[in-house]
């Protein structure tokens, strides 16, 4: 549990439902993007530690009660973790900003809440969900069942990991599954911090375990032959790593990866409701560090001037600095590679031929702490790096184009494919444009992910899906029982 400390101190790790002495000596210590201080440390989990965490996992999805608990028992348990999550959600995002430097605001609603909402929305459609359906065969009558995966590893990033952790968690405990959880090594407390509420609301032992670790551990884990299915949310090239390990036991995969997404501006689009939903969509979407982000701005030739104002406007006023401000929209970026990171596609994109239409650079004043200032690269083309490549930062990229269609193959000219936005007047217009583009998740006249619907992506975006009844169907297996014929 966490010593009396301003740094958060675990010593333990949290394995089967137990607070338990890790097998090795190596410590994570949480980092903070805003003073570069050291204000947490965790143990630095082991394959040992993963060992012992999958067979506590097994044991209990086997031999233990939680997957052979009526569902309306599960659902009462879930319920208290989304309302002990509800009650403490200020401590949480607070908690949230202290590791990745969310913006408080942000960690509110866009981390703490949105976990809530996460966890009730795959509460709703466990009400209606049915573990067995009689159908008309062919042959006869035949009994379809659903089944828990079994034993689920659920690795989930830094930038969004309450939303992640419960778009995995909340659909296997309700399934009957049992979860290993691995979070970033940039924010484990958080994680730890649920595993005393999932405690508190009474989820049995060995049904869940969390283990801080880095790619060493997660690879450990991936690989382990007594795991089920793999959950992952990260990037490509982690995912691909993912998959490949995964292979050679066929652990099922879900996976939720990158993008660069577009917003398609027509040319009858609506500024005061376009350029707000794509600050929101870029910026504002936790400094940048989102995989949805709509990083890819698409204008008509005729009205590029006057968006080029408009959102190198908007993009200049925002607040950025110490993300524990309610005011702060921009905080830092979550470690001094990201920012380096962002930097360097700035230089990149400016020796391609954009053109910095406004920031680029460290803010003035906030040479402490891994701070970027929201930029627009302008003259920006989609054959570039900066528009190919996630850069994951408040950088954004406006391109030209000249007719509808080629609007549309510009946005679909891209390897990614999970977000996007099309902006016009006209709602059935923008409706049919965004009908073509392929991408997971499509908003018309905004920036929107709902927690009800599917999520995920097309093309190197990801496999499968998160959210809704689709979600929930990731963590079964299907059984067929063919009935006496009568």
């Amino acid at each position: 549990m966490p010593a009396e400390s301003h740094v958060v101190t675990y010593q333990e790790l949290f394995i089967g439902g137990r607070w338990t002495a890790p097998a090795g000596s190596d410590v994570i210590e949480v980092v903070s993007p805003v003073t570069e201080e050291v204000v947490g440390r965790v143990p630095y989990a082991t394959a040992a530690d993963v060992d012992a965490a999958v067979a506590a996992a097994r044991k209990a999805f086997d031999h233990g009660p939680w997957p052979r608990t009526p569902l309306s028992e599960r659902i009462a348990v879930v319920t208290r973790i989304k309302e002990l999550i509800a009650e403490r959600h200020r401590e949480l995002a607070e908690l949230i900003t202290l590791q990745n430097g969310s913006p408080l605001a942000f960690s509110v609603r866009g981390q703490a809440l949105s976990a809530v909402g996460a966890f009730g929305a795959a509460l709703a459609v466990a009400a209606g969900f049915r573990q067995e359906e009689e159908r008309a065969g062919v042959g006869g009558p035949v009994l379809v069942r659903r089944e828990p995966v079994g034993v689920v590893a659920a690795i989930t990033p830094w930038n969004v990991p309450q939303m992640t952790i419960a778009a995995k968690l909340a659909p296997a405990l309700l399934t009957g599954c049992c979860v290993v959880l691995k979070p970033s090594p940039e924010t484990p407390l958080d994680a730890n911090w649920l595993a005393g509420v999932c405690t508190e609301a009474g989820l049995p032992e060995g049904v869940l375990s969390v283990l801080p670790g880095g790619r060493d551990t997660g690879a450990h884990l991936v690989g382990h032959p007594d795991v089920d299915k793999v959950a992952f949310t990260g990037s490509v090239a982690a995912g691909k790593a993912v998959m490949a390990a995964a292979a050679g036991n066929l652990t099922r995969v879900s996976l939720e990866l990158g993008g660069k997404s577009a917003a398609i501006l027509l040319d009858d689009a609506d500024l005061a409701t376009a350029v707000p939903a794509i600050v929101a969509g870029t910026c504002g979407a936790n400094s940048g560090q989102a995989c949805v982000a709509l990083t890819r701005v698409l204008v008509p030739d005729a009205r590029y001037d006057e968006v080029a104002t408009a959102l190198s406007g908007a993009f200049a006023a925002l607040a950025v600095g110490d993300p524990a401000d309610p005011a702060t929209v921009v905080g830092p970026l979550v470690t001094r590679v990201q920012q380096q990171r962002n930097l360097e596609y700035v230089r990149i994109g400016r020796a391609e031929g954009a053109t910095v239409l406004t920031g680029g650079g460290v803010p003035e004043g906030l040479t402490r702490g891994w701070y970027v200032e929201p930029t627009l690269l302008g003259d920006v083309t989609n054959d570039m790096r900066v528009a190919r490549e996630e850069i994951f930062g408040p950088v954004v990229c406006l391109i030209r184009y000249g007719t509808q269609d080629e609007a549309v193959e510009i946005a679909n000219d891209s390897d990614f494919g999970l977000s996007g936005a099309v902006f016009s007047a006209d709602a059935e217009r923008a409706t049919a444009v965004a009908r073509r583009i392929r991408t997971g998740t499509i908003t018309v006249n905004g920036f929107r992910l709902d927690l009800a619907a599917p999520f995920g992506g097309f093309k190197h975006s990801g496999v499968g899906r998160e959210f809704g009844p689709e979600g929930l169907d990731s963590y079964v297996e299907y059984q067929t029982l063919n009935l006496p014929t009568p």
